[in-house]
């Protein structure tokens, strides 16, 4: 079956969906975008994606002439032309139009969560005191090349600390790490995004009695920790076995961040 996606106005096959070379979203990367997943025909936390991606454009400038209702509407179409039971659903906004792409989600194996990544610390540095930092713009190239270095050296995935040398997160997730049974996780100063997934391991934090602090972290205290993980909308919680090499809990069993999975597995179902 041929993916359909919708691009300003129409419902396309991938190979027909494009858009100018010349339009700044193309050019200067201006533009917004947020990824979902999309279980059973429903979307994880839709309306918080929607909610961070308005936001965003008000504060971006990229004001919209959809509405939440309307993109709500079409995100659900193009869900249900495609057909897929776990789908990956990318929403990009830019200052000319829309686009919508729905993809078969294709998950971790069972034994890469059971493994954990194995990550590296980018060379890369974020500025903590840019806005930029905290919207989900297409502007990724930071990402991007943190993440073909992580891959380039063997690497699940790759840290970035900001210019002051505290953790932020990943390339593409939030970072948590548990000590002496207590949650700690970058604050949004550091630089980081406020994750979908980031709030949702705080609710269920909360669940079973475990104290969050939010801060200014080193890799040092990353080093030190019991257990580790990355969070983000398609991938859930992925455990960190090691950074740069150096194990993450050695001889511990996970035991938190195993109940924090748990937990939100039934929180999607």
């Amino acid at each position: 079956m041929k993916e359909v996606m919708y691009v300003n106005g129409k419902f396309l096959p991938a190979d027909k969906a494009k858009i100018s070379i010349l339009d700044p979203a193309f050019l200067y990367g201006f533009g917004l975008f947020e990824t979902m997943r999309s279980l059973n025909n429903k979307i994880i936390y839709f309306d918080e994606h929607l909610k961070r991606i308005r936001d965003s454009a008000e504060l971006t400038g990229l004001i919209s002439s959809y509405s939440i209702i309307k993109l709500k509407g079409i995100i659900k179409e193009a869900i249900k032309k495609n057909g897929f039971k776990d789908a990956y659903v990318r929403l990009t906004l830019w200052k000319t139009g829309i686009s919508v792409i729905v993809r078969k989600h294709k998950p971790h194996s069972a034994q890469k969560y059971k493994k954990g990544f194995n990550i590296c610390i980018s060379r890369f540095r974020q500025n903590e005191y840019s806005l930029l930092a905290r919207i989900k713009t297409t502007s990724r190239i930071l990402y991007q090349l943190s993440f073909q270095e992580a891959k380039k050296q063997g690497f699940d995935e790759a840290i970035i600390l900001n210019n002051r040398g505290y953790i932020t997160e990943a390339t593409r997730s939030n970072i948590f790490f548990i000590k002496d049974r207590r949650l700690f996780t970058p604050s949004i100063e550091c630089g980081c995004l406020d994750g979908i997934t980031r709030r949702a391991i705080f609710d269920l934090a909360g669940k079973i009695s475990l104290d969050i602090c939010e801060g200014n972290f080193t890799l040092q205290d990353l080093y030190q920790a019991d257990e580790a993980f990355l969070t983000n909308s398609l991938m859930g919680l992925m455990p960190i076995a090691s950074i740069e090499g150096i194990r993450i809990g050695e001889k511990k069993c996970r035991k938190i961040t195993n109940l924090l999975t748990k937990e939100y597995s039934c929180l999607l179902r």
